[in-house]
């Protein structure tokens, strides 16, 4: 069993040194959350537990979950969703950042050179055809925006450059939908689309959400699978049954379910909305790549509340609920898969990060002394901060001892003069209840 160090759970520390070390994350959240109320969101309560129950609830009901609990799915999940965890041999491209819809929960304003894609537009035939060149090979290859529709003519350029050079290629494309017609959906299937992914603004008016339904349905004459992906507002669980129900009435492939995020903008129209942060918001503090932002409290819970919903009305549908975490793993993957790092480091299949093993202070010695004993040379001393570092498999050796250890969780960064090591995070542990199969 792993306890996750927080200002809650610090003072369960008994070992001064560890507990003077797992203070300088303590201090890098504490500094993360004053960012975040600088923004004028609070941070909710915590619902850690409420949310346990409801994936042990939900795992009573049989419901099937990925990626260690960070995905759960009732039937049909896209094979774009299932390759995304790892995030190798997928990539998206956008035409222009320009969107005739203004979402106030939009990420698109955090990526780099928005202000430029919104008003010029990207060579994305000839950034494919390069990649292409270089002799990457891609399994999934998605087209997004913006909204893509806006470029016509560059879209079906894009699909049919797809279909031409690498034709088993599964392409997706995702689009508000508003601009979609009998036409286009004809041009977009001789093209080879194999996937769309329509999203729904729960605050349209009914008859806008009516005209998006019907084109959802005219699109299942025309590409193979036919999908939805949201983010679920906290507040809507009512209105989001509705829709789950209309979309078995139409019969379409599946929805995403999405974590609702606030991108670090449009704070006033959160505020407004009395939505709050997640707390935590994430579990380990990380730069991650997917710009979704900070997720908002009590999306995760009714996203779950949905998924028992799609169970408990047997649902055809394929209905997925993709957390935050979810998307993140892809980039942890990435950096470190393949990486060749210290033998003291164990790269984790639960969460990619690269994990080690420490032992503070006294409880150093201790250690030695076994080590000796079982013969265990590979471990590392850090006079800086008084602690013996070593692979989580030798913990097996520590069963009877009484002491504290500190599973430290690291990324692989690439920078502009190499490779290093960055350890993000630090949690607690015993010997006698630790089992590698579960925790790591």
């Amino acid at each position: 069993m792993i306890i996750e160090i927080d200002n809650r759970t610090i003072t369960q520390i008994k070992n001064p040194e560890f507990s003077q070390y797992a203070q300088i994350y303590a201090r890098v959240y504490d500094h993360f959350i004053d960012q975040i109320k600088q923004t004028g969101l609070d941070l909710d309560e915590n619902l850690t537990e409420e949310t346990h129950h409801k994936l042990e609830h939900l795992r009573e009901k049989q419901a099937k979950f990925r990626n260690c609990d960070k995905s759960i799915v009732n039937h049909w999940i896209s094979s774009a969703c299932e390759i995304c965890q790892k995030g190798m041999g997928t990539v998206t491209f956008y035409i222009s950042l320009r969107c005739h819809r203004n979402c106030y929960f939009c990420f698109n304003p955090n990526q780099e050179d928005y202000e430029h894609y919104t008003h010029h537009k990207r060579n994305v035939v000839e950034e494919l055809s390069q990649l292409l060149k270089q002799g990457q090979k891609f399994s999934h290859i998605a087209l997004t925006g913006g909204e893509p529709l806006l470029h016509k003519q560059e879209m079906l350029d894009f699909f049919r450059t797809v279909q031409e050079k690498t034709p088993k290629t599964h392409t997706r494309l995702y689009t508000s939908g508003d601009f979609l017609d009998r036409e286009i959906l004809q041009d977009l299937k001789e093209a080879g689309l194999k996937e769309i992914r329509f999203s729904i603004k729960m605050e349209d008016p009914e008859p806008f959400k009516k005209e998006v339904y019907d084109r959802i349905a005219l699109s299942k004459e025309f590409i193979p699978a036919v999908m939805v992906e949201m983010p679920v507002l906290p507040g809507s669980l009512k209105e989001m049954r509705d829709v789950l129900l209309e979309l078995e009435r139409i019969g379409i492939a599946g929805i995403n379910l999405l974590e609702l995020c606030f991108p670090f903008h449009n704070a006033e129209d959160f505020r407004k909305r009395g939505f709050k942060i997640k707390n935590p918001p994430f579990k380990v503090l990380y730069d991650y790549w997917y710009a979704g932002g900070l997720p908002i409290s009590r999306s995760e819970l009714e996203c779950l509340e949905l998924m028992e919903f799609a169970l408990e009305q047997q649902l055809s549908i394929g209905v997925h609920y993709c957390s935050l975490e979810n998307k993140q793993t892809g980039q942890i993957y990435q950096q470190n898969y393949g990486q060749k790092v210290s033998p003291l480091m164990l790269f984790s299949q639960r969460d990619y990060f690269f994990k080690s093993a420490k032992v503070f202070g006294e409880d150093i010695e201790k250690v030695l002394k076994v080590f000796k004993k079982k013969k265990v040379a590979d471990y590392q001393i850090n006079r800086d901060y008084n602690f013996l570092e070593f692979h989580i498999s030798q913990i097996k050796h520590l069963k009877d001892l009484d002491l504290e250890f500190g599973i430290s969780s690291n990324v692989m960064e690439h920078r502009e003069d190499g490779n290093y090591m960055r350890e993000l995070k630090i949690d607690l542990a015993y010997p006698k209840n630790f089992d590698i199969r579960i925790d790591i």
